[in-house]
């Protein structure tokens, strides 16, 4: 479809839109990194945003690859202008997500010119979610004036092993009771939600007993993982205040002897939506992160995400980095449906849950 076609919807009341073809299906279950702090037309994001490629963009203050601060995040003005001028392109309308939990997982942070939010850690140590929800509120009212619509947080891993390096040295996980992570979680959802601002409940099925980073290789918690880390999740669902939740890459074979949980189907769809009764969106964790790509390739990856039951897939673009990995995605997801690998409907499916959830933003 040409770009003066896409852009021709723009017009037309939100989710209203093209129609639903392959390709476009396709491209909104992306959600993509990319470099820069002003776009142009001639930007292969500006391109992949105008044309559906994909449903939606994730900002960065740093480049992981380049070394080098200043990715997608500068001052408020600027994130500001960035932001508005990604969503003016946008047939429907674009998710802008960000990781913004508090504490050491900030990409807003202070020294930029941003509000500071306290980490999960201190929030969990106030023993009050009502003053829980009220930080929240106020990030959320700090993240829809510059334009973001989705925070990747909270965080409701439990801190089982508080020497985790990607969750409890680092000060994620709001305690080691799992119904009290689920109480201050449920406090942090709605003061986002208050705010006008989507959640998204991560990392499913538990990361907080992990002994490695899943940003650096594979992370194996079969020995480690307890079942009370599934406790917050059935909580939080069962109250029906949960708009996303996000797939880990840590591999358990207690649940799954052959693939990690944002490509096992048993973990995905058996699990999180059969057990657990999730019927929102599920996003997995980056793509990009070594745990996968240190075993899969981008078609394999991708397959498997789907067929796991993944709605959207998650590629962070900064652990490694391909102006055109949107098309290539997006092409590979067309590719497994057109061969008859991957059923129209799944795709489908995901694209139906997106869309609901694309009428809840702001």
């Amino acid at each position: 479809m040409s770009l003066c076609l896409w852009l021709s919807f723009l017009a037309v009341p939100a989710l209203a839109g093209p129609p639903a073809d392959l390709e476009h299906m396709a491209g909104q279950m992306l959600l993509v990194g990319f470099r820069g702090l002003e776009i142009s037309g001639d930007d292969p994001i500006a391109r992949d945003v105008a044309l559906g490629r994909v449903g939606g963009v994730v900002l960065f203050d740093s480049d992981v690859l380049l070394k080098q601060p200043g990715r997608n995040i500068k001052n408020p003005e600027q994130v500001r202008r960035l932001t508005a001028a990604l969503k003016a392109l946008a047939p429907l309308p674009l998710i802008v997500a960000v990781d913004q939990e508090g504490g050491r997982v900030q990409r807003f942070k202070a020294r930029d010119g941003f509000a500071d939010t306290p980490s999960a850690a201190e929030m969990g140590s106030w023993n009050d979610p009502g003053r829980v929800r009220g930080a929240a509120e106020a990030l959320g009212d700090m993240l829809r004036g510059l334009g973001v619509n989705m925070d990747f947080a909270p965080c409701v891993d439990v801190n089982v092993n508080p020497k985790s390096p990607a969750i409890g040295a680092l000060g994620r996980s709001f305690s080691s009771d799992p119904e009290r992570v689920a109480l201050n979680a449920e406090a942090f959802l709605r003061g986002l939600a208050d705010a006008g601002v989507l959640s998204c409940l991560k990392h499913f099925p538990g990361h907080g007993s992990a002994t490695s980073d899943s940003h650096l290789g594979f992370t194996d918690v079969s020995v480690t993982w307890r079942e009370a880390e599934l406790t917050p999740y059935r909580l939080l669902l069962a109250r029906d205040r949960v708009d996303m939740v996000m797939t880990a890459h840590v591999f358990n074979s207690n649940l799954d002897p052959d693939y990690p949980a944002s490509l096992s189907r048993r973990i995905t769809t058996d699990l999180l939506r059969g057990e657990l009764g999730f019927t929102g969106v599920i996003v997995t964790d980056d793509l990009q992160m070594r745990a996968v790509t240190g075993k899969y390739d981008l078609e394999t990856t991708v397959r498997l995400a789907l067929d796991a039951g993944a709605d959207i897939l998650l590629f962070g673009n900064n652990l490694a980095y391909d102006p055109d990995l949107p098309t290539k995605a997006q092409a590979v997801i067309v590719k497994l449906v057109r061969d008859g690998v991957i059923p129209e409907s799944r795709v489908r499916e995901s694209y139906e849950r997106i869309m609901v959830l694309k009428n809840k933003l702001q």
